[in-house]
């Protein structure tokens, strides 16, 4: 069972959060998840597991155990880190529930945390301080796959296959900015933020209660004015591509034999994940298959579900992952941006 969820609100890199290390934000939101949102005895937690990409510096040696640590949590209390790249919290998720219903653990907190402004992507495989160590990538790789695209050159590739234009990444990404500026102005995500008490380098005390970066509705003419990142004539934009971004997020997870032992009321049941892989030319595929073998899995249909959540990175693999499996009513598709 899913008891609870909370975040940090989400920062732009190089803005309000990046002067805040990413143990420290960590820390601070897992309290605030136990002592403040559930007044939990963090003793009953049997395990701390993070989603983190970028394991070095500040997020190196085991920053689950480290965050803890910092938080000012009891020292008993054990942490690990996990790394599936971008679906690193929701492995972390998928690791606490399969420890739960492997009956070994009662109460488990899976988590997330990156700062892409303080350790940006990459710093763990390329550098001038990393090249005494080889190279991040085996050269067989290069010999068994002679197109290894990184994913915006992947992404360019998807919209060239099938046949979208830049007319229509930036319309879904309209509709992205819209939604997620229409949420903010609602108060939606309130109940899942963690107010964060934040000192500006000018010496600003400010209280960060909402995202950066999602607060404003976005025009057609500012998004068609932005020029393509990877090529000239392409389809990638900052406007239709996710933000680097700081933040942290945490769900407390517990058996449904603990929830009515503590007399709480979870939030949702998990019943499956698959994982999925894909070569490197459609990596960005892998919303697809994952979609397809998780319905499967749980003996469930597209219309069986209310709500899908699919990661945005590019407005390319939303479309993809439209056109594929057509769900009947698209307004279910990313409702929040």
């Amino acid at each position: 069972m899913i008891v609870d969820a909370v975040r940090t609100p989400t920062g732009m890199r190089n803005g309000a959060l990046s002067s805040l290390r990413p143990d420290d934000m960590l820390g601070l939101l897992v309290r605030h998840l136990l002592n403040e949102r559930q007044d939990i005895d963090a003793g009953i937690i049997d395990d701390l597991i993070c989603g983190c990409v970028t394991q070095i510096g500040e997020q190196g040696l085991n920053i689950a155990r480290n965050a803890l640590l910092a938080g000012g949590l009891p020292a008993t209390l054990p942490g690990v880190s996990v790394n599936r790249q971008e679906g690193s919290g929701l492995q972390a998720i998928a690791f606490a529930a399969q420890a739960i219903a492997s009956g070994e653990m009662d109460t488990v907190i899976a988590c997330g945390v990156e700062s892409m402004s303080r350790q940006p992507m990459g710093a763990d495989a390329f550098g001038d301080h990393l090249t005494h160590l080889g190279t991040a990538v085996s050269p067989r790789l290069f010999e068994r796959f002679k197109d290894i695209l990184p994913e915006g050159m992947a992404a360019e590739s998807m919209s060239e296959s099938l046949g979208l234009t830049r007319g229509d990444l930036d319309a879904w990404a309209k509709r992205s900015h819209d939604l997620a500026a229409s949420a903010v102005a609602s108060g939606f995500y309130g109940a899942e933020i963690m107010p964060l008490g934040l000192t500006f380098p000018d010496g600003r005390d400010v209280l960060l209660r909402d995202d950066e970066g999602s607060a404003r509705a976005a025009s057609n003419e500012e998004l068609s004015g932005l020029a393509p990142l990877l090529k000239p004539e392409g389809t990638i934009t900052s406007g239709n591509s996710a933000l680097s971004a700081d933040g942290a997020a945490a769900v407390l997870l517990m058996s449904a034999d603990k929830c009515v032992h503590l007399g709480l009321s979870p939030k949702a049941r998990y019943i499956c994940t698959v994982p999925s892989a894909e070569e490197s030319i459609s990596s960005l595929s892998g919303p697809i298959t994952a979609t397809t073998g998780a319905l499967a899995k749980a003996e469930l249909s597209m219309d069986d579900i209310d709500l899908f959540e699919i990661n945005e990175c590019f407005a390319t693999v939303l479309l993809a992952w439209m056109s594929e499996l057509s769900p009947l009513r698209p307004e279910r598709v990313n409702a929040w941006g």
